[in-house]
């Protein structure tokens, strides 16, 4: 089982920058594929980005392709989510969410979750 904790959320204005971090707990933490989520008020959770156990795979949601960049550092268990050129429409709760088996790019079976961090975009 692994343990999740997301930090780096804020306040900042339209076209600035945020970098979101995950810390894992466990000495598995290469083993499990890793992914960001985010959820607006009023409306369903959304796949924002993933990446592979061994970093070497990204796969993005479209409209996040060439604003974020997800990456990890399996020696520190930890998870990133830079994020640039932010809009309005990017504010939202932003989860970190952790799976043991299966593809990293499947939006399903991620069964880890943190517990979210807050991001505001100022227009």
């Amino acid at each position: 089982q692994v343990q999740l904790v997301e930090s780096g959320g804020g306040l900042v204005q339209a076209g600035g920058s945020l970098r979101l971090s995950c810390a894992a707990s466990g000495r598995t933490f290469s083993s499990y594929a890793m992914a960001w989520f985010r959820q607006a008020p009023g409306k369903e959770r959304e796949f924002v980005a993933a990446i592979s156990r061994s970093a070497g795979s990204t796969s993005y949601a479209d409209s996040m392709k060439g604003r974020f960049t997800i990456s990890r550092d399996n020696a520190k268990n930890t998870v990133f989510l830079q994020m640039n050129s932010l809009k309005p429409e990017d504010t939202a709760v932003y989860y970190c969410a952790a799976k043991a088996g299966g593809y990293y790019y499947l939006r399903s079976g991620y069964d880890y979750w943190g517990q979210g961090t807050q991001v505001t975009v100022s227009s």
